[in-house]
């Protein structure tokens, strides 16, 4: 049986007590400690990726520890000289950045038109776009690498590029109808009465004040294109055209599996996304949030 006494203290049975100050006390503590393990189980695998890059063969395969005994670049230099990793990732930076780009100006035009116009197999098409997105992309990796193939495209950046936007282009549709959708009528009909067009509307109101969800769904996209590699595998042959993940893919060879240059290209190839990350991480959170207002 408890007991509330007159100050606040509540009173076990077995007559110890203990304040409100001390349950959020030790509320605040569990909260911390559940966070720690998260973040432990998190970056972890980071930790792990980054030491592995540093050591020396004989400490990866025989004496695996948490900490190098002698830290060593040469991983860096196999991967960046003797493999010449560095093309790779200008290949995915030209894939991913073309993918983003193009994605963001088809699906803005898209989704202003879903969600502010009316008219005949709208419901329709917006399900089409659902399914396009939600399709997995092992079902269609054989009839696109055909369609590339008569197209005069495989084995191209070109046609690595066009397969990415088969599935970018509805993702980033179904996003930005929810921030488009959280902007508010009056304004565009304001907009309207003031003298400018549809158009116009969509570049000085929606478009401005959408610019959070717009930052958003660019790094989505983009994301998912610097990390494609079934695509990347089935359309791409010579090396001169392989991407970072695909490179990254090609250093295995048989059953060996050089862990030390495979972890200084996972380290090496995860800089651009960090970085991006880390600019526009403000407008992730504010784009995270900006749809989930209305719509």
């Amino acid at each position: 049986m408890t007991v509330m006494s007159s100050d606040g203290p509540v009173r076990s049975k077995g007559g110890s007590v203990m304040s409100e100050r001390q349950r959020m006390i030790l509320g605040r503590l569990l909260s911390y400690l559940t966070l720690g393990i998260a973040v432990l189980l998190i970056l972890f695998p980071v930790y792990w990726m980054v030491i592995t890059s540093l050591k020396l063969p004989r400490e990866i395969y025989r004496v695996p520890s948490l900490w190098p005994k002698a830290f060593t670049l040469d991983n860096y230099y196999t991967l960046l000289f003797d493999k010449n990793f560095l093309h790779p990732i200008f290949n995915s930076l030209i894939v991913a950045t073309t993918v983003t780009v193009i994605s963001v100006i088809f699906s803005a035009f898209a989704a202003y038109s879903m969600v502010r116009f009316r008219y005949r197999f709208k419901g329709v098409i917006g399900r089409l776009i659902l399914f396009a997105y939600l399709t997995p992309g092992s079902l269609l990796f054989i009839p696109l690498s055909i369609l590339m193939a008569q197209l005069g495209l495989s084995n191209s950046l070109q046609g690595l590029i066009l397969v990415d936007l088969a599935f970018s282009v509805p993702l980033a549709t179904w996003l930005l109808q929810g921030y488009f959708r959280g902007v508010p009528r009056e304004l565009e009909e304001q907009g309207l009465i003031d003298g400018l067009s549809r158009m116009g509307a969509l570049f000085r109101i929606v478009l401005p004040l959408s610019a959070p969800g717009i930052a958003a769904v660019s790094i989505f996209v983009f994301t998912g294109a610097w990390n494609e590699l079934l695509f990347a595998l089935v359309l791409v042959t010579s090396e001169s055209q392989r991407t970072a993940p695909l490179a990254l893919n090609y250093l295995i060879t048989s059953d060996v599996l050089p862990w030390g240059p495979l972890m200084a290209g996972a380290v090496v190839s995860s800089l651009p996304l960090m970085i991006l990350y880390f600019v526009a991480q403000r407008f992730m959170v504010q784009g995270l949030t900006a749809g989930s207002v209305k719509g």
